[in-house]
């Protein structure tokens, strides 16, 4: 039954005319120490060092808020881990917030918040267990954030390892110049860039490196039969599952890579999977009953269902369409971008050429597939890694809450460089008669990584942080409402740092500019409006603020802050009328702010202030009873009080 692999020989590559490669001959001319593992592991090691040691100095961005900055079971440390298991991956943040969670299908991705908590528990557990929703980050907390980059860095590092082993081993076990060059494309590759920079991706580093383990594992039990391999690829593969819902196309690859690798018969190649079945199912069973089987509310938010406005169809042929993005960055990963919301990608109809192109493309794939699949042939599994992964970021099974995400096709990856290392080896072996072709391989790698090496680090340094992210891929997604509403959104936050002082209006109207194109194209965007009635509010701008509030209030009466929000509207806007001695217009803001909060004892101290301004001592007396009923402390009016007494003594009323 294994023969052939006994023998050493792979399965037959069905290339017409292309001698299939192998460690022999010219390869094994190249250079016999490249071709050791040691030696191969610490190349691809030292590369993803060089590549990404420049995020060690990163800060927070996007979802890192959500999973790592307010989640208060990663700043419990070890005793937080309970509550991880045991809740949705933004339980924490959602309920600070006091909303739902508005994700379709939950999101259940325990491992690496887990890995969050050991770290927090290790450094040190900040004071403050459950920071408030846009609070700062404290020196703590950035100390924090720079280990965990370097974390991911690490984690990288050890992943470009284990997959070239997981090559050598199954792959290609006499192709180990194949085996390095997937490895190395691997490595290299921009598209992975907000895998590594973005610390909240460390689920798909990890569902990665423990899915390699598992193949390795798995395969070693069948060679051998030794039930330690058995027992350490089911807690890895359990440990892929709970890192990120990938591994659950394994069930599929498992038997395929019997099949193809140690030339089982198809019935036990099947039989082989058994065991990782009966993990799933319990995998499934733990998920559904943490997170539920369905979402808790319906999406009419364009931020979590981008199809919202797309019709039965063009929603089908839309997210066939987009597969085909996918592919186009993985051969050229130019530019890139943190996000692809509506409406960036648009929606496609059976008219697009587009959506007919990634059909053909996609089904001539699986066409491929099947028939390498007959022929015993090594890409068979590299197609099929691939379109599996793919399927399940698609949108075509389950709604993703977003149309694509580079970080999306990071498994998928895995598939296409094998595919392509191997086409690249065989077509330069196919033209070594004629060309000086290790002259030709070495070209090619170096130029490779300088390309790709640059695009990495530069990009890694667009992730510095939300804001220099969104400044930078606003340009690159113009029609995304979510990349305008955040840019705006970043503009205005830097014009409260104190060397864009000089500039702080000109940032605040970028801002302002970006957020109105973002509600320009989502009419509904209430986060944009949100942010824009904070921005006209640092300039002074109050009916432009009210009518931005007015329109949250509309779309999302609960909105979190809204209240707290139409409160400051007024405290500042009368503030600003009294020092401008508009006490007319500052009385009725007041006024309106007392009826908003009247148990906030500062806004009718203001209100007795304008009135003590307008020398109606009476009024302010009266105003400033209510004060000191709040707060019988409260400093100013109790100064205040016996001097607009006086003045009422000596004026006999007023």
């Amino acid at each position: 039954m294994n023969k052939v692999r006994k023998q050493g020989v792979l399965p037959k590559m069905d290339v017409p005319n292309v001698k299939r490669p192998t460690d022999n001959g010219g390869i094994r001319n190249f250079s016999s120490a490249f071709i050791r593992f040691p030696i191969q592991a610490i190349i691809l090691a030292a590369i993803a060092f060089v590549l990404y040691f420049n995020t060690f100095t990163n800060e927070y961005a996007l979802d890192d808020v959500m999973v790592i900055q307010q989640n208060e079971y990663v700043h419990q440390g070890l005793k937080g881990i309970p509550s991880i298991i045991a809740k949705d991956t933004y339980d924490s943040y959602f309920r600070q917030a006091n909303s739902t969670n508005e994700l379709s299908g939950g999101r259940y991705r325990p491992l690496s918040v887990i890995t969050f908590a050991i770290e927090e528990e290790l450094l040190g557990k900040d004071n403050d267990e459950n920071p408030a929703l846009g609070q700062t980050i404290s020196e703590q907390a950035a100390k924090y954030m720079h280990t965990r980059h370097v974390v991911n860095v690490l984690l990288y590092m050890l992943s470009v390892v284990v997959f070239l082993y997981f090559l050598r081993k199954i792959i290609f076990q006499n192709a180990s110049l194949v085996a390095f060059v997937a490895a190395l494309l691997f490595t290299i590759h921009p598209i992975h860039t907000e895998v590594v920079a973005n610390i909240k991706s460390r689920d798909e580093l990890l569902s990665f490196l423990f899915i390699c383990f598992t193949f390795i594992n798995a395969y070693k039990y069948a060679e051998d039969k030794k039930i330690s391999a058995l027992v350490v690829a089911l807690v890895c593969y359990t440990l892929a599952l709970f890192s990120k819902e990938y591994a659950i196309v394994m069930v599929g690859l498992i038997p395929l890579m019997y099949y193809l690798f140690k030339r089982d018969t198809f019935k036990n190649s099947i039989k082989g999977a058994v065991p990782f079945l009966i993990i799933l199912a319990g995998y499934l069973l733990v998920r559904f009953s943490v997170v539920g089987h369905k979402s808790p509310i319906v999406d009419t938010d364009l931020q979590n269902n981008p199809y919202l406005y797309a019709t039965g169809l063009q929603k089908i042929t839309t997210e066939i369409a987009t597969l085909l993005n996918y592919l186009k960055l993985l051969l050229l990963p130019y530019p890139l971008s943190a996000d692809y919301s509506y409406s960036q990608i648009p929606y496609n109809g059976l008219s697009a050429l587009k959506f007919w192109v990634s059909l053909a493309v996609h089904l001539g794939l699986v066409i491929l597939g099947i028939s390498l699949f007959l022929k015993r042939n090594v890409l068979c599994f590299a197609i099929v890694f691939y379109l599996l992964n793919l399927l399940l970021v698609s949108n075509l099974l389950f709604d993703l809450g977003a149309t694509m995400g580079e970080r999306l096709i990071y498994h998928s990856s895995a598939g296409f460089v094998m595919a392509i290392s191997w086409l690249l080896v065989a077509g330069i072996e196919k033209i070594k008669v004629y060309l000086p072709y290790r002259i030709v391989y070495l070209a090619i790698l170096i130029v490779l990584v300088v390309v790709s090496g640059y695009e990495v680090i530069t990009r890694n340094e667009d992730w510095k942080n939300t804001n220099t992210l969104f400044a930078k891929d606003v340009q690159t997604v113009p029609a995304s409402f979510l990349a305008n509403g955040i840019a705006g959104v970043g503009y205005c936050a830097m014009s409260d740092l104190p060397e864009n002082k000089v500039k702080r209006v000109e940032l605040i109207e970028k801002g302002i500019a970006y957020l109105d194109r973002s509600i320009a194209i989502n009419g509904k965007y209430v986060n944009g409006y949100f942010n824009r009635a904070l921005a006209y509010n640092s300039l002074s701008q109050w009916d432009k603020q009210l009518s931005d509030l007015d329109s949250v209030k509309k779309y999302k009466p609960d909105y979190p802050g809204l209240a707290d929000q139409y409160q400051y509207l007024y405290h500042d806007k009368g503030l600003d009328c009294w020092k401008s001695k508009k006490f007319d217009d500052a009385v009725n803001a007041f006024k309106r702010g007392c009826e908003l909060a009247p148990k906030d004892p500062e806004m009718w101290y203001m209100l007795g202030i304008t009135y003590y301004s307008m020398k109606d001592y009476t009024a302010a007396i009266k105003v400033w009873d209510v004060t000191l009923k709040l707060n019988p402390n409260h400093q100013g009016a109790k100064s205040a009080y016996p001097v607009a007494l006086k003045f009422i003594g000596s004026s006999g009323g007023k």
